[in-house]
């Protein structure tokens, strides 16, 4: 083929690739849409062109950019930053890229922020983290504005393509039930923030299974913490003066377990011969405390993936999932109570 001077379009691989400006559009995003000969002869024809996409010049065309939006206003850096990578992992190659926006759910002027950076920046869709999540006037707004958008929530707050969802409620019973198995019967709760739907479903979880194995929770054995560390070691620090001390504590995250974990040490009691403690997320702190943290795996990473595919590749199967289960990961720092 003769060279030519003038910078190839995506209308001249359409045309020699003999298919439509839309299916090299999916090449170049890397859709499952395709058959792979057809994806083969795509590339064959961009790498002897040698076009490169023009994101710019393509979002003028259809009034939106290349942009993701991940919106959030959450305490825990490590959930945050394992959703942005599930993020990464779906938009690389393609020609996406990410935008992360910190928000205050607390200003009365949240949605108005929010409506002029969506304004501005002319995003392709939005990415939604709790506790921001669970507010509907948002999701009214993306819609409102047509701007994409998918929710991150610990339960169904949306209909399935908008919701990339967890099961905490049940993960957080089971957690309980491992427990009272190894003969625990004084458990101790350190809930999450109020305004947190992540809170108010590991609680009920919490209390569901201690009600189905019968066992009382006194009231000062709920304490309430806000996702940080130093609130996890203030609240195991009263329930472990209480005069009826728990033998073991669930956590509503890891940073208040690792927490749970200083105060233990403070007050000469060892995890887990003197006192079993489990958290949730299985962030890097589970694994590097010592002793190693039992804790609820949080598939944060992939929910990010999926959330994010759910946008630019809604019929790639793996867009198609919505629920994505946690798991209980056993480790050192639960033992049997002492006798």
């Amino acid at each position: 083929m003769p060279k030519s001077n003038k910078t190839p379009t995506i209308n001249d691989v359409a045309r020699l690739s003999g298919v439509s400006k839309k299916t090299v559009s999916r090449v170049i995003n890397r859709s499952a849409l395709l058959s792979e000969d057809t994806r083969t002869k795509v590339e064959a024809v961009i790498a002897q062109l040698g076009y490169v996409p023009n994101p710019q010049a393509r979002a003028l065309a259809l009034r939106h950019n290349f942009l993701l939006g991940l919106l959030h206003d959450n305490p825990n850096a490590q959930t945050v930053l394992n959703f942005q990578e599930g993020v990464l992992d779906a938009i690389r190659e393609t020609e996406f890229a990410l935008v992360v926006r910190p928000v205050d759910r607390h200003s009365p002027t949240m949605l108005d922020d929010i409506r002029r950076f969506l304004e501005q920046q002319r995003l392709y869709g939005v990415l939604i983290l709790p506790p921001i999540s669970e507010n509907d006037a948002l999701a009214q707004l993306c819609l409102e504005m047509g701007c994409g958008y998918v929710r991150m929530g610990s339960a169904m707050l949306d209909d399935e393509d908008h919701i990339v969802a967890s099961n905490d409620r049940e993960m957080v019973s089971q957690a309980v039930d491992h427990l009272v198995e190894l003969g625990h019967r004084k458990i101790a709760l350190i809930e999450g923030p109020e305004g947190f739907r992540s809170a108010f479903e590991r609680r009920e979880g919490f209390m569901a299974a201690m009600q189905a194995h019968g066992l009382a929770v006194l009231p000062e054995w709920r304490v309430q913490g806000t996702y940080r560390f130093e609130s996890g070691m203030a609240a195991a620090t009263r329930l472990l003066e209480a005069a009826d001390r728990p033998t073991a504590i669930f956590a509503s995250n890891d940073e208040m377990a690792a927490g749970a974990f200083h105060a233990a040490r403070l007050s000469d009691l060892k995890v887990p011969d003197d006192l079993s403690i489990i958290g949730f997320d299985d962030s890097p702190i589970a694994a590097h405390i010592w002793p190693p943290m039992t804790t609820v795996g949080w598939p944060v990473r992939e929910m990010g993936r999926a959330a994010a595919l759910k946008l630019i590749a809604p019929d790639d199967p793996a867009a198609q999932a919505f629920r994505f289960p946690a798991k209980l990961v056993k480790r050192l720092s639960v033992a049997p109570p002492r006798a």
